[in-house]
């Protein structure tokens, strides 16, 4: 008999969840022909050996077991490609989302003919639960700032709890992101069609086991992917993270020009390539960090990627400095041929960089 339902489920150092939340499932959905499908970043924690065990005793359990990739959407979105029923529920591992909810979902999605139903903690009874005050007025800033660019009438588009149709994951694969936590929003600002969508409140409980998967690099995607869909996708992710850094890279960059030559009297040529070096030193420590951040590079490798980045920017380089100098020697403010010499070597560091300092380089 074919899965009616299949429900997607992203882990990571979750072990101690997946017999507990298989058992809830089993509770929650008697009426429904569902299958469970662990999508797994390589645990260190081994979840995906208990995933594995727990599918070796029934069928309806599948384990994606993924090498050198990591990223909470993406996750989902392979999830949604292996699986094979004609409607999807995303939710987490860690307890927060009610699986007796999903039966009044399946339910709604169907009876309405709707594209998507949300749990939400903002609708009617909905609440946030014992979420600490700080995590609380992070998910509602973050849910105004979505709201602000969606053209869909719900609470919640930060939801990690949510159905779709099939069909309508098939009408907006191609456009959707995969990147950072928020697949929710990210389907949602995929769609060129109005989604059609229905809420319905739901208690977030408080985590079982293991620890918040919220930090600054997830702050940081949500972000640049919500950047990226208000400007229509034109430009790749990576460039515009990129570029974001390469603005803080901007005021680094001209603050040790001023220091170099205005403050110390040092010629502008040197000046100009003093602060090429240091600009260009926080721009790999900060794009590691946050552009690269699922292809980062640590211990050895960092520094090996540091003079890997010198290297292939020497030449972007020799272009800002020749670049700026010329404008100076034109009359040009030192200000302005500083600014459009480390422009110019920005871009030529985003290419060479994506090329070859973090191509191919993959983190465990």
């Amino acid at each position: 008999m074919a899965f009616e339902l299949s429900i997607i489920v992203p882990t990571y150092n979750e072990r101690d969840n997946i017999v507990p939340l298989f058992d809830a499932i089993c509770h929650a959905l008697t009426n429904i022909n569902w299958e469970l499908i662990f999508v797994d970043d390589d645990s260190p924690d081994g979840t995906n050996i208990v995933v594995k065990n727990l599918a070796s005793q029934d069928h309806r359990v599948k384990c994606i077991h993924r090498l050198n990739r990591r990223g909470l959407s993406s996750a989902c979105i392979e999830g949604i490609m292996a699986s094979s029923s004609p409607l999807i529920c995303v939710m987490d591992a860690d307890f927060q989302h009610d699986e007796k909810l999903i039966p009044e979902m399946y339910a709604k999605i169907l009876n309405e003919k709707l594209d998507v139903v949300v749990a939400s903690r903002y609708f009617d009874i909905g609440s946030t639960g014992g979420l600490p005050k700080f995590r609380k007025t992070i998910s509602r800033l973050a849910t105004k700032i979505s709201l602000i660019s969606l053209n869909v009438n719900i609470t919640d588009p930060m939801s990690g709890f949510f159905m779709i149709r099939r069909t309508f994951f098939e009408k907006v694969m191609y456009r959707v992101s995969g990147r950072g936590f928020k697949i929710l929003l990210d389907l949602l600002m995929s769609s060129d069609q109005l989604v059609k969508t229905a809420e319905l409140p739901y208690v977030m409980r408080s985590r079982k086991s293991g620890e918040s998967k919220l930090d600054f690099i997830v702050v940081w995607d949500f972000l640049i992917m919500l950047l990226s869909k208000m400007i229509g996708e034109y430009l790749p992710y990576r460039f515009i993270s990129f570029i974001a850094v390469g603005s803080s890279g901007l005021f680094v960059h001209m603050l040790a020009l001023w220091s170099m030559h205005d403050v110390s009297n040092l010629n502008f040529t040197l000046s100009q390539s003093i602060a090429t070096f240091v600009a260009m030193t926080t721009n790999y420590i900060l794009n590691n960090f946050f552009t690269y951040h699922d292809l980062k590079r640590t211990g050895n490798l960092f520094w090996r990627g540091l003079l890997s980045f010198y290297l292939v920017c020497m030449i972007g380089a020799i272009l800002n400095v020749s670049l700026a100098t010329e404008l100076y020697q034109r009359q040009l403010p030192w200000f302005l041929a500083g600014v459009f010499g480390a422009l110019a070597g920005a871009i030529w560091n985003f290419t060479i960089s994506s090329m070859f300092v973090w191509k191919n380089n993959r983190r465990k």
